[in-house]
């Protein structure tokens, strides 16, 4: 299988000041199918050369035409790139599926969300305000929200579409100019993306990708003192470098890392209403989602009831190619499915609860079937370790306050999830759950682009999504004028 019939643009070269151009190395990388491990085709292998000519562009472009381009016509420009976007949604599915390996309706909902930041970035850049100050008589004080300049942006390779909305969308509308640093192991739809900005009127410059080896472009990007603000999404290892990298230039940095994300169901909550957000929380995407909900919290009074019903919906649980559609692809690579294999072994000791079922699925191919254990303790591997796959624990607990001490007890505060009918112990938990993002009897609510995504301790720093992205790609200046 190629991708001949399937591209518009040449995936073996980057995107630098409005042009396609090879590598300047002139060397590529080669493109795997997750399903089969076959190659299907080849990607440009971008280094220092092609981030410093890519950076040099965005700042002539910030310094010129797009430094002066008023919010409105930002905003022009965005929701016609999201509309771009929307006509293409079915052929951005389906390159997402064939590089990432989720199923095809998952990669296509990937697409229309891309198109949903754009809309919202588009409508929100010439609403992106500062304020008066009361003070001293005799003064008028006010602030300015500045684009920082030229971002830098690090995405990986699980959502390549969503998080590129929700950080170039941003950083754009704004008033920033961008170079994306897009996975090695998924940038076919980053590539599509840039391409479709042209189209839609974006000027040269603005927006500028550079495909290539995290350790080869990702290093010089991430250590360029010509880099004005870093988004970066992926483990906490290769963020913590980063975050080091940009001090060396005092660069403020947005971090979402890792994850280890809990629900939690108490003895009261709508058990039927909870089971498809326990399981599909867990398995989205193979279980390669940074907000995965890998640690399903029970109380005993009901711990049996959910464990085996949880236990009959994973029984149907298939997992197959990306163009089979199912309700799972394989992992993005071989190396990622010998890490979650390393993780399944450590669980040998465990109740294996229920696995679901491999599908017409190529010898080749990344795939580990979901897997659900019971009865974990809450300091185990599995249990206090991100896995990135589709892996799910049971924890049973007694009481509020043990939920509590179980759902704080990893290094991770991204996302978490409260199933409870009892509205003072939904706004305790709340409150008491140390997570960016905290749902009530929902997990997810959606995918919710309008809300501020991000998490606490390993899990990151910095809001992306919504209005508060905004704030993240702005420098606030105030001005304070005397004049008796």
């Amino acid at each position: 299988m190629t991708l001949d019939n399937d591209l518009w643009f040449d995936p073996a070269k980057c995107l630098i000041n409005g042009e396609w151009v090879a590598p300047a190395s002139g060397q590529v990388l080669p493109l795997l199918n997750p399903s089969n491990g076959e190659q299907i085709g080849e990607i440009a292998r971008g280094g220092q050369a092609d981030v410093d000519a890519a950076i040099d562009a965005a700042r002539a472009a910030f310094n010129g035409a797009w430094g002066r381009t008023p919010a409105a016509e930002r905003g022009r420009i965005l929701a016609r790139l999201g509309r771009l976007v929307e006509a293409r949604v079915d052929a951005l599915g389906r390159l997402e599926a064939l590089d990432v390996g989720k199923p095809l309706k998952q990669a296509r909902a990937d697409a229309v969300a891309l198109a949903r930041y754009c809309e919202f970035y588009g409508g929100a850049a010439d609403k992106l305000m500062g304020e008066t100050i009361p003070y001293l008589d005799g003064y008028t004080v006010y602030t300015l929200r500045e684009p920082h300049g030229v971002t830098a942006h690090i995405v990986p390779w699980n959502y390549p579409m969503q998080i590129i909305g929700r950080s170039v969308g941003a950083a754009l509308a704004a008033g920033n100019c961008c170079v994306l640093k897009p996975a090695e192991d998924a940038c076919l739809t980053a590539l599509a993306f840039a391409d479709l900005a042209k189209e839609a009127g974006l000027p040269d410059g603005v927006l500028n990708v550079v495909p290539g080896l995290g350790a080869e472009a990702g290093a010089a990007l991430s250590e360029h003192d010509g880099i004005d603000h870093i988004s970066f999404t992926g483990s906490v290892a290769t963020g913590s470098m980063i975050q080091a990298a940009a001090a060396k230039h005092v660069k403020p940095v947005t971090l979402e890392l890792g994850g280890k994300s809990p629900q939690l169901v108490f003895d009261d909550a709508d058990i039927g209403a909870a089971l498809p957000f326990l399981v599909n929380a867990g398995i989205q995407n193979a279980g390669q989602t940074c907000s995965a909900s890998s640690r399903i919290l029970v109380q005993r009074g009901v711990y049996d009831e959910v464990v085996a019903r949880m236990a009959e919906r994973y029984a149907g649980l298939r997992v197959g190619p990306a163009m089979s559609d199912l309700d799972l692809g394989p992992l993005i690579s071989a190396k990622q499915k010998g890490l979650v294999e390393g993780f399944l072994a450590q669980g040998a000791d465990l109740e294996t609860a229920a696995q679901g079922v491999l599908q017409d699925a190529p010898d080749g191919g990344n795939f580990v079937c979901p897997t659900l254990f019971s009865g974990v303790a809450a300091g185990h591997a599995l249990a206090r370790d991100e896995i990135f796959g589709p892996v799910q624990v049971a924890i049973p607990f007694d009481d509020e306050e043990e939920a509590v001490a179980i759902a704080n007890s990893t290094d991770y505060g991204l996302v978490a999830s409260v199933w409870t009918d009892q509205g003072a112990r939904q706004m305790r938990l709340a409150r008491a759950i140390r997570a960016g993002q905290v749902f009530i009897n929902n997990y997810g609510a959606g995918g919710g682009v309008e809300l501020p995504f991000g998490g606490i301790g390993k899990s990151g720093h910095g809001r992306e999504k919504g209005f508060e992205a905004l704030y993240g790609f702005t420098t606030l200046k105030t001005v304070a004028a005397l004049h008796g």
